[in-house]
């Protein structure tokens, strides 16, 4: 992925201290972040409000996607080249290590499920858990 202000002005969003400091954060990690791992990564000047704020626009335009832990816990990670500002694909493998507890987007997608009679998917979640490449 490019810069930051690149990413930003490919994604039509204005480029601010807080957008360029949590974009940053974000491309000097290749795991899944908590709101709480953003927040002890990036200036301590930007509250926990605006961290949410910036998270949310990212999320709305598409820049990164939610994460579901095996925990229930949010994490957020970038969107990788298969999305576009027209389409999104969420829809791939997450793995989290067990040893050192980073969730990573695989380049895997979810396999088809067939659902009972009556039943829409409108989202699709699957984690693996094991022992990561870095790890193993």
């Amino acid at each position: 992925m490019n810069g930051s202000p690149h990413l930003l002005k490919e994604f039509k969003l204005r480029s601010t201290p807080s957008r360029k400091a949590i974009l940053n954060f974000f491309l000097k990690k290749n795991y899944a972040l908590a709101h709480a791992d953003i927040e002890k990564g990036i200036p301590a000047h930007f509250d926990r409000v605006t961290v949410y704020r910036t998270l949310k626009t990212f999320l709305d335009k598409g820049l990164i996607h939610k994460v579901l832990d095996d925990e229930g816990s949010l994490k957020y990670a970038l969107c990788s080249e298969a999305c576009t500002l027209t389409g999104h694909h969420h829809d791939h493998v997450h793995f989290k290590c067990s040893r050192c507890g980073q969730t990573n987007c695989l380049n895997i997608d979810v396999p088809p499920v067939k659902l009972p009679k009556g039943y829409r998917a409108t989202e699709l979640n699957l984690l693996i858990q094991g022992v990561c490449v870095n790890c193993g």
